[in-house]
Order: C-alpha cells, then sequence, then structure tokens
C-alpha cells in the first residue's frame, strides 16, 4: 500500500511540474508579446504603388465535400484584388460527392470573366490534404503559394497585405491571424475562439517576436513555393501537415512572418462532433510531430537554446492534455491517501503549482483578451465568466484529447478526417439537416460519462473526509466532463 501510495504521488506531482513548466514558458511568451508592441517594425517589403513589379501568385482552395461553404469560398476569392494575369487559383477537389458538379459550374462561371481558375480533381485522396497540396504545387505557375481552407472569407486586399513582406529572401512563410465569423453562437464556439484568439495573439506573437519557431496554422498564409520545396515539399506522414513543414522549414534557416492585424475570418465548428474531430486532429498530429521533429530541434547547430526549449514545449503542447488528465484522475486517490499518510504532506502541496500555472495562465490570457475585446471592468468581469468555463471545458476535453495524443506518440497511423463547414449564418437554422454531420457516439463519450460521475464522487470523497483543498478542482473536471458528455449524445436535429 506505502509503494502504491508513493508511486500515484510522485506521478501526480510529475504531471503538475510538466503542466507548470509549460505554464512559464507561456508567461515568458507574455513578456515577449508586451515587448513587442514597444518595437517599431521596419521590415523590408514591396511597394507596388512605387514601380516594383506584382509576383506571380497561386492560391490553392483545398476541398473536400464542402457543398455548403464552396461557392461563398470561390466567389470570395474570385473578388481578390490582385492583377489577373499574376494569379492563379486552383480548386484542388477531392470531393466524393455531389459538390463536384457544383464546383465545376462555379469554376466555369468565373473562368469566363477572364479568371485563371482551375479544377484539379485525383483519383484518390493519397496523402489527403498534404498529398493535394503537393499535386497542386507540381503544376502550381506561382512564385507564391497562399492557402485557404474552405471555410474562410479572406478579405479583398488580402494579397496585398501580405505579398509585399517576400521582399526579404529569407521569408519562407506570411502568416495572418485567425477571425471567427460564428464567435458568439454558442459556448462552444465562444470558448473555441478565446483558446484560438490566445494562441494567434500570445503564442504566435510572442515566438514570431524573438524568432523562436512558430507554425504555419495550414491555412490563411503564403508560402514561397522554392520553400516548401527546399524544406522537404508537403508530406502526409502527421496528421498536422502544416506544423510539420513549418518546423522542417524553420530548421532549414528559413524565416516566417506573422501578421498580426491582418485577420482572415472563418467559421468555428458549431456542433461538439465536429470540435471533436478536430481537436483530435490537431492534438493526434501534434504528438506525432513531437515525435519526428523533437530531435531534430534538439541536434539544431543553428538554434539558440532558448528557441529550442520554446520548440519542444511547442511540440508538447497537445501532451499538456494527457498531464491534465492524469493529474485529475489522481486527484482523488491523492484525497485518500493524505488521510492515511499524512506525513507526505509537502508532495501534497504541488497542487499550489498547479493553483499557480492556473493563474500565470489567467493573465496572460487576459492581457490578449483585453487587446482585442478592449479593457474595463465589465470586459473584465465577461473575460473572468469566458475564462473558467473555458479552463472548465478543456479539462473535460482532456480524455479525448489523451486518447489522440497516445495514438501520435504510439504512431497509430489513421485517416485525416475533416471537419464538416456549416455555414450557419447562410443557411440559418437548415444547418442542422447538414449531411456531413457525424452522428455516431463515439464509445469514449460513454467513458466521459464515467468520468463525470467519477469527479463527482471526488466532490462526495471532499465532504465526507472534510478536506477541501481539490473540491474546485473536482467540480470543474465534473462540469466539464458532463458538458462534453452531454453535448455528444444530442445530435443536432
Amino acid at each position: 500500500m506505502l509503494f502504491i501510495s508513493y508511486l500515484v504521488l510522485i506521478i501526480y506531482c510529475l504531471a503538475i511540474v510538466l503542466i507548470f513548466f509549460y505554464g512559464l514558458s507561456q508567461f515568458n511568451l507574455l513578456f515577449n508579446y508586451i515587448r513587442s508592441k514597444k518595437t517599431t517594425a521596419n521590415d523590408l517589403k514591396f511597394h507596388f504603388d512605387n514601380g516594383d513589379s506584382y509576383p506571380k501568385v497561386t492560391i490553392q482552395l483545398p476541398l473536400y465535400n464542402e457543398k455548403y461553404v464552396v461557392e461563398r469560398l470561390l466567389r470570395t476569392v474570385a473578388a481578390m484584388e490582385y492583377p489577373k494575369d499574376k494569379l492563379e487559383i486552383q480548386v484542388l477537389d477531392d470531393s466524393t460527392d455531389e459538390s463536384i458538379a457544383m464546383t465545376r459550374e462555379l469554376i466555369n462561371e468565373l473562368a469566363k470573366t477572364g479568371l485563371n481558375i482551375k479544377h484539379i480533381c485525383r483519383s484518390n485522396r493519397t496523402g489527403f490534404k498534404a498529398g493535394a497540396l503537393k499535386e497542386g504545387l507540381a503544376v502550381a505557375q506561382g512564385e507564391f503559394i497562399a492557402i485557404f481552407d474552405a471555410d474562410f472569407v479572406p478579405q479583398k486586399n488580402w494579397l496585398s497585405q501580405t505579398i509585399p513582406y517576400f521582399k526579404d529572401p529569407n521569408i519562407g512563410v506570411v502568416q495572418t491571424r485567425w477571425g471567427h465569423l460564428n464567435r458568439n453562437y454558442s459556448i462552444l464556439t465562444k470558448i473555441q475562439a478565446f483558446a484560438l484568439d490566445a494562441h494567434f495573439t500570445l503564442e504566435q506573437v510572442g515566438r514570431n517576436s524573438q524568432s523562436h519557431f512558430i507554425n504555419f496554422n495550414g491555412t490563411a498564409g503564403v508560402w514561397r513555393r522554392s520553400c516548401i520545396l527546399d524544406a522537404g515539399n508537403w508530406q502526409s506522414d502527421t496528421l498536422t501537415e502544416d506544423l510539420d513543414l513549418s518546423y522542417r522549414a524553420q530548421l532549414k534557416n528559413w524565416k516566417f512572418k506573422y501578421l498580426e492585424n491582418v485577420e482572415t475570418p472563418a467559421e468555428l465548428p458549431a456542433i461538439i462532433s465536429a470540435a471533436r474531430s478536430q481537436q483530435f486532429r490537431w492534438n493526434k498530429g501534434g504528438a506525432e510531430n513531437f515525435s519526428k521533429n523533437a530531435k531534430r530541434v534538439l541536434q539544431s547547430n543553428s538554434i539558440s537554446f532558448k528557441t529550442k526549449t520554446h520548440g519542444i514545449l511547442h511540440l508538447l503542447n497537445s501532451s499538456m492534455f494527457m498531464a491534465i488528465f492524469v493529474m485529475s484522475i489522481l486527484s482523488i486517490p491523492v484525497l485518500y491517501i493524505k488521510q492515511t499518510f499524512p506525513q507526505f504532506h509537502l508532495l501534497f502541496n504541488f497542487l499550489l503549482f498547479f493553483i499557480l500555472t492556473s493563474v500565470l495562465f489567467f493573465i496572460s490570457y487576459w492581457v490578449t483578451y483585453k487587446n482585442i475585446h478592449g479593457g474595463g471592468f465589465w470586459n473584465f468581469l465577461k473575460y473572468i465568466q469566458l475564462f473558467i468555463t473555458f479552463y472548465t471545458i478543456a479539462m473535460g476535453f482532456s480524455f479525448h484529447n489523451t486518447v489522440a495524443v497516445l495514438e501520435g506518440l504510439c504512431g497509430k497511423k489513421s485517416e485525416f478526417i475533416r471537419t464538416p463547414k456549416l455555414n450557419i449564418e447562410g443557411l440559418k437554422e437548415r444547418w442542422k439537416q447538414n449531411s456531413y454531420l457525424n452522428k455516431k457516439i463515439s464509445k469514449n463519450v460513454f467513458f466521459e460519462g464515467f468520468l463525470m460521475l467519477y469527479f463527482f464522487f471526488g466532490i462526495y470523497s471532499a465532504i465526507q473526509l472534510g478536506d477541501y483543498s481539490l473540491l474546485f478542482l473536482h467540480l470543474m473536471l465534473a462540469v466539464g466532463y458532463g458538458y462534453v458528455f452531454f453535448q455528444s449524445i444530442v445530435a443536432p436535429k
């Protein structure tokens, strides 16, 4: 019994320490972010109005069964302001449904306006999105390759805001910040927007401002064609091909430019099944990239120790969910160990590190939230409510994401599962009849229901033992898993 108690406490403490170090890295990014606001950019840029010639640009639009959003996407991209003789649009269509005919008709209509737009269809989905991008690149005419997923709605002047930065020959990628068309649709979209806003401000700016590695986010960015080829082209051995190519390019000493002030709106997953599939792909892909690229980062002679540290923690990002899951599962046995072996009291105090980590996140996210939404007392109260909601539901996703991370670390391969696009604004309530929605309930959902009950038992245990040190944590976990469980079993009607 004593040995098992030691083992539980050691694993519990190690999980908390790992989370704490990740929190410290986020706090360091906050300082970088704040410092970046005090510096004046002096970037080398094209000035097309002063005689610089427009370079040839190819826009790639990877599609897979996107009948609800394809028209919005194509008409938006077709309206972008750039010389037609310097612009090529590739519609990389891997669709297997009736959307192919719809897309073909739209392309034919747009081509009649003089737009250089091509419909590229493959006989199979080899390599999924990475395979489509690679095949399109082989015949692309552009020196620069812009990429938009089907749910994005770029502004008309998007190319004139991004392409000028490529005058610096060392710039391999220009990435823009995601906006959110349906931010306020539901609690689920609000917390996704909250998390993504933190990534696209605190993390991307915090890393990029100090020349640490950042990632192309798969869409709403532009690549220099020669950078893609020099880094080894698109590869499909991970589910996050964007993160993989980003690290390979930066290990080749290509520079990335992140534009916080250029917002590219997109649609967030509005139902839990879509969010689950996206989270699974991102977190499994992150773990696969850790396995693939961590050693390369550590062995590189061209990057600093601090950049290596942030790079490793960046690649471990998804693994934090595994640490949270382990810590939370062991927290209930820890309550009983505390009663039986009070001599371990110093180890029980490790929870303070998790509390401190939460405070670090709270401060960091407030700074970035304020930058987007403004400060003031009432906004701060809204922020507190949103932060607690985000933290609670994020913990409720920790089992789901832990499964994804373990699959990624163990090398288990799986299909690239697309996130269904709903076009909520355009279809009003009819989006609920979306034929792409997955209404099958995963067996993991039922385990999440069990975890909800498990943490309610933790609340009961606290009351029975008279130890309330973990009560708030167990309440958040019970509510978080409860939210994920009930939302997952209630399919849209």
